[in-house]
């Protein structure tokens, strides 16, 4: 009895320890494995950089897209509005975003299914405007907004 209590009231130091002990024996060998995906090449999962990079290239084009038609002022908060079209209606219907097809990325369904859809596309695109959904990772290779549209960066 005095060893579950004293696990509570070691507090937080114990609870860490806990879950890197379940972190080391959960780790897979590499991203995706758990899914069924390959180590690498096409259909293996997109790797931390291609992603981040595919990102850039999308704010840096909802900005430029959006100074062309508010020049001469700075186009402010309406970057977000077409940031938000050029990421959910490619998405949607073909998988991948301007910058994910220069960084040879897309987005498929874990499902298997051919579309990724508005509803998952809009989730995705809203839960990275959070910030935090879209950095938070787990081994596979998913961060929170993959896990909760149900779907997967993967190589092209």
């Amino acid at each position: 009895m005095r060893r579950v209590i004293g696990s509570w009231l070691e507090g937080p130091k114990s609870a860490f320890n806990h879950a890197r002990e379940q972190a080391t024996e959960a780790r897979p060998d590499w991203r995706g494995e758990k899914l069924g995906l390959p180590k690498d090449g096409p259909g293996s999962a997109a790797p931390p950089g291609k992603r981040l990079l595919a990102f850039v290239i999308d704010i840096l084009l909802a900005a430029l897209i959006t100074a062309a038609f508010t020049a001469p002022e700075f186009p402010g908060d309406w970057s977000l509005l077409t940031w938000f079209l050029i990421t959910v209606i490619p998405v949607s219907f073909f998988g991948f975003t301007p910058g994910m097809a220069m960084m040879r990325i897309w987005v498929a369904r874990i499902d298997g299914a051919g579309m990724v859809g508005p509803l998952r596309a809009a989730l995705r695109c809203g839960l990275t405007l959070l910030v935090i959904p879209a950095v938070m990772w787990n081994f596979d290779g998913r961060s929170w907004h993959d896990r909760a549209s149900k779907t997967i960066v993967l190589r092209r």
